[in-house]
């Protein structure tokens, strides 16, 4: 919430006192030799004296001054200045000089230049709201012979040297703020908390130099801005959507009834929050200045809130049947500007440009040769240099130095015939070839013909991919000026030699021969030999560059895959399964259990019972390593002794292989009921020369002191 400014209310409330007493209705006690006729008067005020009261005559304000500025200067804001006044009147309390259009705060300023030449009239200047007050000062009138002198020394300076724009001066012998693009007078009237009817119907009430008030209308940007962000206040204006919500009209004044065409609401606005129907120019310091927000008849109620209304603004002129004023005058300045056309096209090696600008009405537009210079070397909106051969720079301006802008006659030299890096250039295969060529100016661009085409590429260097012998074609230009034959660059594409990469396999301990693969060429093995074939005993990666007689080299590998011999680690037999395991596995190696059945995989089942040997060699035909002798004992599952030649006794088949062998037959009661070894290895049945009955027996197998007992049963079937 922004404070309230009570001083500066204090000095409206003061001047709208002043306003209401002298302003507004210029009344005075004459004799009645000094009388008016009844038909100059404004307003009728009675007062209870002996005197007869007639109005006097408003002042009428003639000035002149439509003039051009420049920035970071000063300049009178007018060139004459006359009030006209009734007789009976010589002065007034004040004059006010608004900026009324244009204002740019903080950067626009008017002043009396020499105040010290004026001691009846001291001025005040309000930077806020654009405005200049020449009072007394001693707070009565102030002579109007003296005002007008006054004027005349006011000055308007601005201190940006990149200002822009045309400023309205408004002069008035009244405190309502003149708007000369639309005639009216505006008015803030401070009045804290007034509700929005209250407002309307005072203003419709009050009167300005016989004008009639009403809440403002504001239809444009410069009544906006002169009423808001330029007020001394925030307050009610004649809009209001209370007849059709969301269809916001001025309700007030000549525009009564119309739909608000132009509208300067601030960010989120209007919102109707709590049945905001009325038009209302926004607290300073709530988002957009001077720009305005919807509230409710009453507005907030809370004091210093800031949505509380501080006021109004009444706005005079445009009433039926009303003649304008002449209490106010305006006049204007204009900083002016040289916009120049865009820069005529470059020409080559040298010519004569021809220039265009246009310019603030009025305005004269100068053309010259430097920046900060004062001679014009020709004036007028266009400009033909005379014949150049090098780029120069003109500066335009349309009489203010610090608004002069740069044109450029540009002036592009032809380049020389393009110079290529070299005439040919070789490439041994298909691929990317970086071809070059300079300009003594501009650049290159490359084609693929001596004449027309499309540019291919711009610059010095340019890697096409060819595949066969091909021209391209440099061209030297420097904007539109190009050397008019273009440089041949040729590519010549040699054959690489063929090779083809190999892998060949090498059998552990033995060697090959290396083949490069094609004769009559140079060759640079990997080894370091320089021959067609070398001869390698270990396996790994060799390479072979190969090269032609047009320097074109291939490089061949080839791998060497060195295949081991095979070593059996152990042989693993669980029951008629028989696994071969060797100290290195290979993907080249193959098995077998009987020396000529080999197969890719180490493991063997239903294996007979016997001894055998385990092989493995390579696939290749590498040769294979040592065999290693296994045995496999078969425990038959059963026997039938019948006498019928089949199974008529249990034995281990290749217990024979183990001298040391023994095996111990036990019955279900763990009798002992037979031993077998290599003597005896098998058993009829019978124990006692008894023949056992059909049951399941049991067997313990001891191969020797260094092997693990083997366990198992059998069954005897009769």
């Amino acid at each position: 919430m922004k404070t309230i400014n009570f001083f500066k209310i204090a000095i409206i409330s003061f001047a709208l006192c002043f306003y209401q007493s002298h302003a507004s209705e210029k009344v005075k006690t004459l004799d009645k030799a000094k009388i008016k006729p009844a038909n100059d008067t404004l307003k009728s005020n009675k007062r209870k004296n002996t005197k007869t009261t007639f109005a006097i005559t408003p002042p009428v304000l003639k000035a002149t001054g439509d003039q051009l500025y420049c920035p970071l200067s000063s300049i009178n804001i007018v060139t004459s200045i006359t009030i006209s006044h009734d007789p009976a009147e010589l002065g007034t309390k004040a004059v006010y000089i608004q900026i009324s259009s244009g204002y740019s705060s903080g950067l626009d300023k008017i002043e009396i230049q020499n105040p010290a030449a004026h001691p009846s009239i001291v001025q005040g200047w309000y930077p806020n709201e654009g405005k200049l007050v020449l009072s007394s000062p001693t707070g009565g009138d102030v002579l109007y012979s003296d005002l007008e002198a006054a004027i005349k020394d006011v000055v308007f300076s601005n201190s940006s040297p990149t200002a822009s724009g045309t400023r309205t001066f408004s002069i008035t012998v009244g405190q309502a703020n003149y708007l000369p693009s639309t005639g009216h007078y505006y008015l803030y009237v401070p009045s804290i908390g007034i509700s929005w009817t209250t407002a309307k119907a005072a203003a419709e009430t009050s009167t300005y130099y016989g004008l009639k008030g009403y809440l403002a209308t504001l239809l444009s940007a410069d009544e906006a801005k002169l009423s808001g962000e330029q007020a001394s206040g925030t307050g009610w204006i004649g809009g209001s959507d209370q007849e059709t919500e969301g269809t916001w009209k001025w309700v007030t004044g000549p525009e009564a009834g119309t739909i608000m065409s132009y509208t300067f609401w601030n960010n989120g606005e209007p919102n109707n929050l709590g049945d905001e129907d009325y038009a209302h120019i926004t607290q300073p310091g709530v988002g957009i200045r001077g720009s305005w927000n919807d509230l409710s008849n009453t507005g907030s109620l809370t004091p210093g809130d800031n949505y509380q209304p501080k006021g109004y603004v009444v706005e005079y002129g445009g009433s039926a049947g009303e003649l304008p004023l002449e209490i106010a005058a305006s006049t204007k300045i204009t900083i002016p500007i040289a916009t120049p056309d865009p820069n005529p096209a470059p020409m080559c090696d040298s010519g004569s440009f021809n220039f265009t600008a246009t310019a603030t009405a009025g305005a004269t537009i100068s053309w010259y040769s430097d920046a900060t210079g004062d001679s014009a070397i020709h004036t007028g909106p266009s400009f033909t240099t005379s014949i150049i051969s090098t780029t120069t720079t003109y500066y335009v301006d349309a009489g203010c130095k610090s608004n002069r802008k740069p044109v450029v006659a540009t002036i592009n030299h032809t380049p020389t015939a393009p110079i290529p890096g070299k005439l040919t250039y070789s490439n041994c295969g298909p691929g990317p070839v970086t071809i070059e060529a300079s300009a003594n100016i501009g650049q290159i661009n490359w084609f693929a013909e001596a004449i027309g085409g499309t540019s291919l590429h711009s610059g010095q260097s340019y890697t096409p991919t060819v595949s066969s012998n091909t021209t391209y074609y440099a061209e030297a230009s420097n904007g539109l000026c190009t050397y008019d034959t273009r440089t041949p660059v040729n590519i010549e594409i040699y054959p690489l030699p063929v090779v083809t990469d190999e892998t060949l396999p090498l059998c552990q301990g033995q060697t090959i021969i290396l083949d490069a693969g094609i004769a009559g060429m140079t060759y640079l093995w990997s080894t370091g030999e320089a021959t067609q074939t070398i001869p390698v005993d270990k396996g790994g990666t060799y390479t072979v560059l190969v090269r032609n007689s047009d320097n074109c080299s291939s490089t061949k590998t080839i791998i060497v895959d060195e295949h081991l011999v095979p070593q059996i680690n152990d042989v693993v037999v669980n029951g008629t399964t028989v696994t071969i395991n060797l100290v290195k596995d290979e993907d080249y190696f193959e098995y077998s259990v009987n020396g000529s059945d080999f197969q890719a995989s180490n493991v063997f089942y239903d294996v007979p019972g016997g001894l055998h040997n385990a092989y493995a060699r390579d696939k290749t035909g590498c040769p294979g390593g040592n065999p290693k002798s296994f045995v496999v004992l078969v425990f038959p599952a059963y026997f039938t002794p019948n006498n019928d030649t089949f199974h008529d006794v249990w034995e281990v088949t290749g217990m024979e292989n183990y001298p040391q062998a023994q095996v111990t037959i036990f019955d279900r009661y763990g009798k002992l009921l037979a031993q077998l070894t290599t003597s005896k290895m098998s058993w009829d049945g019978t124990f006692n020369q008894a023949l056992l009955p059909a049951s399941d027996y049991w067997y313990v197998l001891k191969i020797d002191d260094t092997q693990p007992v083997l366990r198992g049963h059998f069954s005897l079937k009769r």
